[in-house]
Order: C-alpha cells, then structure tokens, then sequence
C-alpha cells in the first residue's frame, strides 16, 4: 500500500515532465486537418521550428539572467541588435566563404560571422553589467527603468556607428533554395535555424545537469551564502552567466539576420515582447521550458497567420494566457 502513493507521484512527475512536449505535438497534429494539403502543412511547421528556434537562442540568456540572477534586463534586446549588426559588419570581409556554393564553406563563413556576433556581444554584456545591472541588484524596478534607459542609448549608438540606413544580411548562395522531399519543399537556412536550435538546447541542458560548472550555479540560486562560505565567488560566476546569456543574444541576433536579410536598429525592440513572453510561459530560469514556449508560440504564430492573419497580432497573448491559466509558474519549474 504505501508504494502506491509513490507510484501515482511518480507517474505525475512524468507527465510533469512530458505534458510541454505533447501539447506542442498536439498542436501540430491537431491543425493539421484545418490546411487544405499536406505540402503546406509541412512547410509551414518546419518554417515554425525555425522560427522557434532562433527565438529560444535569443530568450535563452534572458531566462538565464532572470531565473538564475533574478534580473529583469530589458535591456537584452539591445543585443540582439548589436549581433545582427556586427554580423552585417563581418559578412563584407568573409564574403568569399558567403557566396560560395560550396555547403561546407557557405556553413563555416556563417559560424564565423556568428561567432563574431557573439564575442561582440559577450564584451558588451560585460561592461553592461559593471554599468547598469550592478548598482541595481536586488531592485526589480529600478532594473527595469535602468536596463530600458540602456537599451535606448546602445540602439542610438548604433545608429550613430553605421547610420540610420537598413543593413543587409544576405544568406550565403548555398542555403538558399529548398529541399524537396517528394511535393514538400523545405528551406535549406531553416534546417540550419533547427539543428543549431537543437544543438545549444542539449548542450545547456548538459552544462547545467551534468557540469560542475552548472551544479555551482544551481546551488548558489538555491543559497548563495553557503556557496560563498565554501570558497566560491558566485558573484564571478553570475557575471559569467550574464556574458553568456548577452552573447547567446548576439548568436540569435546573427541568425535573425541571416533570416530577416535587412533590417533596422529596431530588430531587436521588435521581438522583446515575444521573447518576454517565451521566459514567462516557460517558466523563469527553465531552458526546457524556454524551448518548448519558443516552439509552442512560433508554430501558433505561423499557423493563425495562415489560418486566421487577423488573428496573428494576439495570437501570442492568446498563448500565453493559455498557458498560465493551465500552469501559473510555467510550463516548468525554474532550474528544470
């Protein structure tokens, strides 16, 4: 009798675990009779999976930052500015490897270029924090005025840098184009957007779960003080987490880029309220949860758009408000 209750606790742990995956799943199937062939439904999911992924690249270090440091950095969208810019920036010096058509090279000009967006940004998320997150610990609102007062003076000193003028980002030749699987075509750049996506879940999932690195910083969330009574200095490692999360900004900066291939200094203002509602939806500090809400908002976004477009604009509140009235802290719990 008493192994029972632990059974029924554990099943509910499992669906816990499993409920995220199969309402994403559930939503895709489900709409699946609403589109009139199955080419198109094809089309648009992948096209969702893309969209998801790069927006969990950029809401990824925003829900680092908020649930591991309890910092709200509005500021974060500055960022992601500043990585599609620098990107932009480097794609003329390695446009050799850009307009190959040459996959492997086409591939490597683009890692190159993003890695260039992420140093950028990694040493700009580092005097950020000297600047405006340190004098404000601990003081959600006054994080808030001073991370949007930031925000507004990085954006104006990019417009001051490379002017007002629209930046073009154009994909490498040799992802452009689709792939055709028998009367499905799927866009060569989005299958790179996914296996990136995926790639960076599993690897933060394994640095947190698996990594001394990653045991430190769950255990100074939990208790900072004992942490630094055992001889850590957490606040060097919060400030680490910081540089990653603005460097992540700037990979998925550089991607949005490639994506969008010409665009403003409001690149990244433009996407603060989705990227907002992925770290909400998913449950502060969740990296599972923060994938699963990019995919669960992409791939509604992308299917009300072709369903219902006049229903696109609130499709993402629509979500959201789903989500909390199911699940108030998110879809998971922080740190899972």
């Amino acid at each position: 009798m008493s192994d029972k209750p632990q059974a029924l606790q554990s099943l509910h742990g499992r669906w816990d675990d499993l409920a995220p995956m199969v309402l994403v799943v559930a939503i895709g199937v489900g709409v699946l009779p609403l589109i009139d062939s199955l080419p198109t439904w094809a089309t648009l999911t992948v096209a969702g999976l893309a969209m998801g992924m790069m927006l969990f690249i950029m809401a990824s270090g925003l829900t680092l930052v908020f649930g591991l440091m309890d910092v709200l950095n509005l500021g974060h969208a500055a960022f992601v500015a500043v990585g599609a810019y620098v990107a932009a920036t480097l794609a003329g010096p390695l446009s050799g490897l850009l307009k190959s058509e040459t996959g492997a090279h086409a591939i490597l000009g683009m890692a190159l270029v993003a890695l260039g967006a992420m140093v950028a940004t990694a040493l700009l998320g580092l005097v950020f924090e000297r600047l405006f997150i340190r004098p404000v610990y601990g003081n959600h609102l006054k994080q808030i005025l001073i991370t949007i007062g930031a925000m507004i003076i990085i954006e104006q000193l990019v417009l001051a840098f490379w002017g007002a003028q629209q930046m073009m980002l154009p994909l490498p030749e040799a992802l452009r184009g689709s792939l055709r699987m028998g009367e499905v075509g799927i866009e060569r750049y989005r299958l790179v957007a996914v296996a990136l996506g995926l790639v960076l879940y599993f690897g933060l999932r394994v640095i947190f779960n698996r990594t001394r690195i990653g045991l430190l910083i769950r255990a100074g969330v939990e208790n900072r003080d004992m942490v630094e009574a055992m001889g850590y200095r957490i606040h060097r490692v919060f400030v680490a987490v910081f540089v990653a999360g603005a460097a992540l900004a700037g990979l998925g900066g550089a991607m949005w880029g490639f994506y969008r291939e010409q665009f403003t200094a409001a690149i990244g203002t433009d996407l603060l309220v989705q990227l907002l509602i992925i770290v909400v939806i998913g449950g502060l500090g969740s990296v599972r949860g923060c994938f699963f809400g990019a995919l669960l908002l992409a791939l509604t976004q992308n299917y009300v758009n072709y369903l219902i477009p006049d229903l696109a604009l609130v499709s993402n509140i629509g979500v959201m408000v789903a989500v909390l009235l199911w699940r108030p802290q998110g879809l998971y719990a922080p740190g899972r």
